[in-house]
Order: structure tokens, then sequence, then C-alpha cells
């Protein structure tokens, strides 16, 4: 199978990725993420090689803006990581499973 289309699509999904992060929306961000892990596990069962030189350089553009996609959404995730590590370990023991 080509994965031309699948890689459009996750590029796709990434760049939605970025405005949920950006926005601050984790719930939409880990929604679209679940998606991109099961179009990436479709690409890795199903790859076959490029047919063309134009494909192959598609395919290579659309992983180098996933992966800046990628960088963008842990920019903004990790600072929000680190202030719920802060706060999970401000909770007395057990209480952090608990709500």
């Amino acid at each position: 199978m080509n994965s031309l289309p699948l890689l459009e699509d996750m590029r796709q999904l990434s760049s939605h990725m970025v405005d949920a992060a950006r926005a601050n929306d984790w719930d939409r961000l880990v929604s679209l993420e679940q998606n991109v892990s099961a179009l990436r596990s479709r690409i890795a069962d199903n790859d076959e090689p490029a047919a063309t030189p134009a494909e192959r350089a598609r395919k290579i553009e659309l992983m180098r803006q996933i992966l800046a996609d990628d960088a963008e959404v842990r920019r903004h995730v990790e600072p929000w990581m680190q202030q719920v590590k802060v706060f999970l370990g401000k909770m007395p023991a057990g209480k952090a499973g608990n709500t």
C-alpha cells in the first residue's frame, strides 16, 4: 500500500495538534494524537517504497513537516507537564489518583 495518502492525513492531523496545543486544548490534543498513532501503525504495517522520485520527495517533505509540528506541540506541552508534576508533587501521598 502506498503510504502517501496516509502521510498527507497524518500531516493534516499534526497541524491540528499544533492548534490544539497552542489553545491548551489537551482533550482534543490527546484525541488527535490517538488518530495519528493509528495512522502511524497503518503506515508501518503496509508501506511500500515510493514509486517515483517526486513521490519520495513528497513523503520526505511531509515527514519533515510532521516532525516540525511535533516539536511545536512539545514546546507547548512540556511547560504544562512541568506544572502538572509540580502540582502532583504538592499533593499529600495517596491523593494523586483519587478524584
